[in-house]
């Protein structure tokens, strides 16, 4: 599957680049688009192939039906949201559940015309959360970091901020067959036996669980739980002010992007503080953002870490030991631990699919209970918004949109920017 995935360059068309230098030349491929138009910044055009070799193939029957296919590019999602429903452009993937909910009020919904559309998404979803950085000595004590996962109050901000959209995500291997659920199996205790001394005990006894509330907004039980574990953990309060160890006051600086993320955090960032916990949310550009993510220089991050149907290789870049310091590496965490790194070894060696399974979740388990992130949540659908010039097939893939099953109707003209402004303002009448 790997080596299926490695893309073949043309030798007699790279022989006389350089292939270290970027440029705007359209490179020569072998697909059914070719590169036809680059507004740099703004745009691309992808022209059909007309006489693309593979186009007869019985695998191809019903792809790739559009001429033209253009993508656009907006620096801020609200613009580009704004400019679909005047009609800018057809298609749109949405991930704000606030939008999903209410921003698409609009007559041509409601008429039929701009179409939204959940699709059925089969891919595991993997873990989204907020990773800590253990290399940061207060970061290294489990129990600080369950401690500052039970103040993440999901129940409340799945009801007050993202309309009840989302599942709150419990595995590295969310929404497969590898998520680690109940208590580990045969197979799984097989593996995990002898790495009993090197791993957390709670893998072997409790079935791993985020946090959950009664969506109120009031966590006190959770802050109390917070509480002891940090006294266990050496740190105290003085003055209001939340102490560690070594009687440094705690502040936390949370490194973000994602413009969409701070109405998230500020609920947390009031929880913490009721403990005396100052957490700084930090947003910088992008460029900054992914400087400082790959010289790791945060505290706590948004990450993810996602998962294929067979994962394999890419799980060394994920919590292996060897990509602890590799700048650039998705080891975000900074894990170093050698019971990790043999179940991530073991997972790759797996010879059949009952083993990586029972692998996969064995490593599931042995992160869920190192608390190395606060789990997130995810959506088990692709939320799509189109104009109704397009259709689509009734039954789609399993693991894809598919868009390139997509045509567009013959009998329904497209959108017009003025006609779909038209229709927002009915003072200025119809189409």
């Amino acid at each position: 599957l790997i080596l299926g995935q490695l893309p073949v360059l043309p030798k007699h068309w790279w022989a006389s680049r350089d292939f270290n230098k970027g440029n705007l030349e359209f490179p020569l491929g072998s697909g059914p688009y070719q590169v036809a138009e680059v507004k740099a910044g703004r745009s691309v055009r992808y022209e059909r192939v007309k006489d693309y070799w593979g186009k007869d193939l019985p695998i191809n029957k019903g792809l790739y039906n559009f001429d033209n296919r253009i993508t656009d590019y907006y620096r801020d999602a609200t613009v580009a949201l704004e400019a679909l429903k005047a009609g800018q452009f057809d298609y749109w993937s949405e991930f704000s559940a606030k939008n999903w909910a209410n921003a698409y009020n609009v007559p041509a919904v409601t008429q039929g015309r701009l179409i939204k559309e959940e699709i059925p998404n089969g891919n595991p979803t993997g873990m989204q959360g907020f990773v800590f950085n253990i290399r940061k000595p207060m970061f290294q004590d489990v129990r600080v970091r369950k401690a500052i996962s039970l103040l993440l109050d999901f129940e409340w901000s799945n009801k007050q901020l993202f309309n009840g959209a989302y599942t709150r995500t419990r595995s590295y291997f969310e929404n497969s067959d590898m998520a680690a659920t109940g208590l580990p199996g045969p197979d799984e205790l097989n593996i995990l036996e002898p790495l009993r001394d090197k791993i957390p005990p709670e893998v072997f006894t409790q079935a791993f669980e985020p946090s959950k509330t009664d969506g109120s907004g009031m966590i006190r039980a959770q802050q109390r739980e917070a509480y002891q574990l940090l006294q266990q953990a050496g740190w105290k309060i003085v003055d209001d002010k939340m102490v560690d160890a070594t009687g440094t006051p705690v502040t936390i600086e949370f490194l973000l992007a994602q413009t969409e993320f701070e109405r998230i955090l500020l609920p947390f960032k009031r929880n913490l503080a009721d403990l005396g916990i100052n957490l700084v949310i930090r947003r910088v550009d992008v460029s900054q953002f992914i400087t400082r993510l790959r010289s790791r220089d945060f505290d706590m991050v948004v990450g993810s870490f996602p998962q294929s149907s067979s994962p394999g290789n890419e799980q060394r870049e994920f919590w292996k030991s060897t990509s602890a310091e590799k700048p650039g590496s998705r080891n975000y965490i900074g894990l170093k631990d050698p019971a990790i790194d043999q179940l991530v070894e073991q997972l790759i060696d797996s010879n059949s699919r009952t083993s990586l399974i029972a692998h996969a979740k064995a490593l599931d388990r042995v992160l869920q209970f190192g608390y190395y992130v606060i789990p997130n949540w995810h959506i088990k659908t692709f939320r799509v918004a189109y104009w109704n010039n397009l259709g689509h097939p009734k039954v789609s893939p399993l693991y894809d949109v598919g868009t390139a099953t997509w045509w567009a109707k013959p009998n329904v003209p497209p959108v017009t920017a003025a006609g779909a402004r038209a229709d927002a303002d009915p003072a200025k009448g119809g189409d």
